[in-house]
C-alpha cells in the first residue's frame, strides 16, 4: 500500500460553529466534523508504520528494491529523518517507528477545540488553522495582530482542514520540543498500555508559552468532555 494513495483531503469546507447558537450542539457538531478526519489520518500513519514493520525483514538498505527504496526515502523526508544506503536498517526503522505514530483522538480534539475557539477563531476561519500552528516564510499565513515587534512568525494557512490535521500531527511526530511525547507513546506502546491522551498530555508543556497552565487545560477539556468524546465514537 502506498502511504500517498490513501490520503483524503475532501472532507468538507470548515463548519460556521459560530452560528450554532446551542454550546452543547456546537460542540459536538465540532467533534463529529474532526472526528472522521482525525481517524483517517491515524489511519494514515497506522498502514506506514505496518509498512515499515514489514521492511523489517530486509538485511540491508542496499537489499531494497526501487519502489521500497523511493517510499522508505519519502516517508523519511516526511519525518525529517536523513539516511544512507549503510545505514544500519534496524537503526533507520526503528527511529522511524518512534515518529510514525498516531495521536490519541480525544487529545487532537481538545487540542484543536482549545487552540481554535472550538472553530470560530479568525486563523480557523481564515486559513484553516485549528491547532496555532506558525510559519516563517513571508506570505505562509496570516501575520497575527499582536506580534512582537522583529518577529517573523505568521499563523500557517492550509488549502484544507484535512492537511492542517496532517500537519499537526506530523508535528507531534518530528519536532524535537515534542520528543518526550515520542518517547511516552512508544514506552507505553512497548509496555501494551493505551495511547492514553491525558496522560501524553502531560508532556506538550512546550505547545504553548503558558506551558504547565495548558497542559493542564488540556487535560481538563478531556475528562470533562469525556461523555462527548465517546458519543463522537472516540476513545
Amino acid at each position: 500500500m502506498q502511504w500517498r494513495a490513501v490520503e483524503r483531503d475532501e472532507f468538507g469546507a470548515l463548519p460556521d460553529f459560530a452560528a450554532i447558537d446551542d454550546v452543547a450542539s456546537m460542540k459536538r457538531a465540532f467533534f463529529s466534523y474532526l472526528s472522521p478526519i482525525i481517524a483517517h489520518h491515524n489511519e494514515v500513519i497506522r498502514a506506514q508504520r505496518a509498512r515499515l514493520k514489514a521492511l523489517r525483514q530486509v538485511g540491508s538498505l542496499d537489499a531494497l528494491t526501487s519502489d521500497q527504496e523511493r517510499w522508505l526515502r519519502a516517508i523519511s523526508t516526511r519525518y525529517e529523518l536523513s539516511w544512507q544506503t549503510e545505514t544500519p536498517p534496524d537503526n533507520l526503522l526503528q527511529t522511524l517507528l518512534l515518529r510514525v505514530d498516531t495521536v490519541p483522538m480525544p487529545l487532537a480534539l481538545a487540542q484543536a477545540a482549545k487552540e481554535s475557539g472550538w472553530g470560530r477563531s479568525r486563523f480557523a476561519v481564515e486559513a484553516n488553522n485549528l491547532f496555532g500552528q506558525w510559519c516563517y516564510t513571508d506570505g505562509c499565513g496570516i501575520v497575527p495582530e499582536n506580534r512582537s515587534a522583529g518577529a517573523r512568525h505568521e499563523v500557517a494557512a492550509f488549502p484544507n482542514v484535512s492537511e492542517a490535521i496532517r500537519r499537526y500531527m506530523n508535528n507531534l511526530n518530528t519536532h524535537e520540543r515534542y520528543r518526550e511525547f515520542r518517547l511516552l507513546r512508544a514506552t507505553l506502546r512497548r509496555e501494551g498500555k493505551p495511547l492514553n491522551g491525558l496522560t501524553l498530555a502531560g508532556t506538550l508543556v512546550y505547545y504553548s508559552e503558558r506551558r504547565e497552565a495548558y497542559v493542564n487545560e488540556i487535560r481538563s477539556m478531556i475528562t470533562q468532555f469525556r461523555r462527548m468524546l465517546a458519543e463522537s465514537g472516540t476513545r
